[in-house]
């Protein structure tokens, strides 16, 4: 595929994916998310990348949904583009909503995903950095989770995610009021990670990437990806205990592990013949489950 709202990079083991609609302030189209998709496909297969930025072009980060639509931006017999037609819900008549697409699939990702947040990031910009595993903010990032104060409801799964991330109270403050707010108040809030000055922002995203990159097993980081956000439904530890020891017991036997141990006892650099397109091991759970209605 051919990107025109995307742009993707790899170098060094981090693949950077740009949202690049810097006219529009990087507004989500089909386009977008088609290309998105494909990218994330893309890293799954490239063996040759070990982690995610993903950031945006210009002066924001996404300002949500393109809204040039008008008041029909959000009908389904108006405005078929935002959603997935492709993708049905279980019922066979209900279209996913497209930007929850984007993030089932960044949920599915086998590499971590670090979000280097620009600017604004509101509505469905707000939503999609959720599957993502860190969200670093520059000091000039907004946030808005704007839906009620559009006639809408959260969606692209923040439903899920947000409580998650955020706690219950924090993430219907945010959600009920659909104000935006700065960076300092999503750091403060436990959105962000850390807030930095603009120019340090990518650069920082980009260390944190390498150091993934440079230093771990990828068919560990897969595996512990999956561990962790399966634990967040696990219904008890006993469960969560169950799929550690498969992967423990699986995993502990591999290349990996072998080299892993023996590059510490030797003191020197790791390097790890495992990869994520040959070697996953068969215990993974499965994350995110199509288990809905």
């Amino acid at each position: 595929m051919t990107y025109t709202e995307i742009g993707y990079e790899v170098a060094d083991g981090v693949a950077v994916l740009t949202l690049n609609r810097p006219e529009r302030m990087n507004a989500y189209t089909n386009t977008m998310r088609l290309e998105t998709l494909d990218a994330f496909d893309r890293i799954d297969a490239d063996d040759a990348v070990r982690a995610v930025v993903v950031t945006g072009a210009g002066r924001a980060f996404c300002a949500g949904a393109d809204l040039s639509a008008g008041g029909g931006t959000f009908d389904y017999e108006k405005a078929k583009d935002m959603f997935a037609e492709d993708d049905m819900l279980s019922d066979g008549e209900t279209p996913r909503d497209g930007g929850g697409t984007v993030v089932l699939r960044i949920a599915a990702c086998l590499k971590p995903v670090i979000a280097a947040i620009n600017g604004a990031a509101v509505g469905v910009g707000a939503t999609m950095t959720l599957p993502m595993d860190v969200r670093i903010a520059s000091e000039n990032a907004k946030f808005g989770f704007v839906f009620a104060r559009r006639g809408i409801v959260t969606e692209a799964a923040s439903s899920w995610y947000l409580p998650r991330v955020v706690g219950i109270s924090q993430a219907m403050e945010w959600a009920m009021t659909g104000r935006v707010f700065s960076a300092s108040e999503a750091l403060a809030g436990r959105l962000v990670s850390r807030v930095v000055p603009p120019e340090e922002l990518l650069p920082a995203a980009i260390a944190l990437a390498r150091e993934v990159a440079d230093n771990t097993s990828a068919v560990s980081v897969a595996a512990i990806r999956r561990l962790l956000y399966a634990g967040l439904s696990a219904e008890t530890p006993w469960q969560a205990h169950a799929n550690d020891s498969r992967l423990m017991v699986e995993i502990g036997s591999g290349a990996d592990a072998a080299e892993g141990v023996t590059s510490f006892l030797e003191k020197r650099p790791a390097v790890f013949p495992l990869t994520v397109s040959r070697d996953l091991p068969a215990a993974l759970p499965e994350f995110p489950k199509r288990r809905e209605d």
